[in-house]
Parts: C-alpha cells; structure tokens; sequence
C-alpha cells in the first residue's frame, strides 16, 4: 500500500514538473516571438526628411530602417513644390524599425487667392487683411500725404494690382503709404530672441521694413527658417527716433547658444 503511494505521489510530481517546464517554454517562445513582432529593443534615428522629394525620402526610409506617408500637403511659395515640409516624428527622434513617418509635402500646385482692396486702409488694418487672405505684407514705400500709414496704393512686383486680381498665396504685397512730415518718426524695437514671423510683424507693427534677412550656418532649409529666432539685429533698437520705412536687418538662428538668455 505504502508503495503504491510513493509511486503516485511521483506520478503526480512528475506531470506539475512537466507542465512547469511547458509553461515556461510556451512562455519563452512567446517572448521572443513578441520581440521579433515589435522590434523589441531596437530603435533607429528618424532621418530629416527635410527638402527631399517624395521619391528621396522613400529611398532614405528603407537605408534608415523606417517607412514614410505622405500625410498632408501645405503651399510654401518659395519651397520646391512635391519638396517634404514637415515630418512626424521629428528628425532625430529614435522610433521602432519600421515605424511610419508622416510627412506634410508643398503643395505641386500653386493655390491662388483673390487680392482684396486695401486702400483706404491703415497700415496695421491692411495687414491683418492680407493675412486672413494668406498673403503677407512686403514693403512699405511712404510718399509724402497729409495721412501718415494710410494705404495709397497696393503694389505687387512693382506695379499696382487691383482689387480681385488672382493671386498665388504667400505672395509679398508691397503698400505705398502717406507720410505727414509732422507724424514721421519711429522707434526701433528689440526683436532679439523673436522668431522669423514675430520679428517681422514688430518690425512692420513699428512702421519700419526687413531691409534683409541673413540666416546663419545653423539654418539649413526652409522649414529651419520658419522656427528660427534672432540673435542680432541692425540697427540696434534705440530710445532714439527714427524716420518711418527704415529698413532692420534681422539675423537668425536656430542655435539656441547664440540667443539672448533673457529672451
């Protein structure tokens, strides 16, 4: 009797051991066949997309380890059109083998909008309508007028355009404005720190123009141009007056180092 005990005693020992082991191996196969799935453990950089056609980034995803999609589509007037605008994730960022990056393209066709009529207008209101209509304020050109900052005329590429001409958005759109001899000072803003879009609205908000744009080594493309900010400008903002339409020279960046820190 007691033999027959012992003997199924180690029977059942025997079976907990053999399912113990199947356990594990069931979990061992799993385990690795999830990592082989995911991609446990290995990461790749995500390439910068940036500037490349739709094909060149194809080509750089497979060396890379990553898939793309053309995600979205924007007009950038003066991007190469099919060019890659913007990607997500961004350059740099480590990602799954594998993982699908989302690329926004520049649009291949160029989307036109309709000129609205500014004269009459102030300077800050024809602005503001030449951006809801996505195009952007170019020069100031001021001739003498019993009106300081009132639009006399609305001027693209040099020669004057009427109201409800097409237009390819993003256009500049330079305004001849009046300038009264007792209402013609300014004063230089501190834009240091500022980035492309906030630097040339103050700059126009003051009454004054971007004489030029130097873009420093830092910034490699059109989309790096966007986000960069000031680190310099000439002339220096100034408690001193200056007349309406003088032109700043802003310089840019999009190496943090070199920005104000106050900024």
């Amino acid at each position: 009797m007691g033999s027959s005990k012992n003997i199924f005693h180690n029977w059942i020992v025997k079976n907990i051991l053999i399912a113990i082991l199947a356990f594990a191996v069931l979990v061992l196969i799993f385990y690795f066949a999830l990592a082989l799935i995911t991609n446990h453990n290995r990461v790749v950089p995500v390439p910068d997309f940036t500037d490349m056609t739709v094909s060149e980034a194809r080509t750089e995803a497979v060396r890379s380890g990553v898939k793309v999609d053309v995600f979205d589509s924007v007009f950038v007037k003066r991007m190469a059109r099919g060019a890659v605008f913007s990607q997500n994730p961004r350059a740099g960022m480590e990602v799954k083998r594998g993982r699908h990056i989302q690329l926004t393209i520049n649009s291949v066709l160029s989307k036109k909008v309709r000129m609205p009529n500014l004269v009459g207008y102030s300077m800050r209101q024809a602005k503001a309508e030449l951006y809801s209509k996505g195009l952007n304020l170019g020069r100031l050109i001021y001739v003498s007028d019993i009106a300081t900052n009132n639009v006399i005329k609305q001027l693209y590429r040099n020669s004057e355009i009427k109201a409800g001409s097409l237009i390819v958005s993003g256009s500049d759109i330079d305004l001849q404005v009046g300038l009264d001899s007792s209402d013609n000072k300014t004063y230089i803003p501190d834009v240091s720190g500022l980035k492309y879009r906030s630097a040339v609205d103050a700059v126009h908000d003051n009454s004054l123009n971007v004489g030029r744009i130097s873009f420093d080594k830092s910034v490699r493309n059109y989309a790096d141009s966007i986000r960069a900010s000031v680190y310099r400008q000439s002339p220096e903002s100034s408690q001193n007056p200056v007349l309406m339409g003088t032109p700043v020279t802003l310089f840019m960046t999009v190496d943090k180092h070199r920005l104000p820190s106050s900024k």
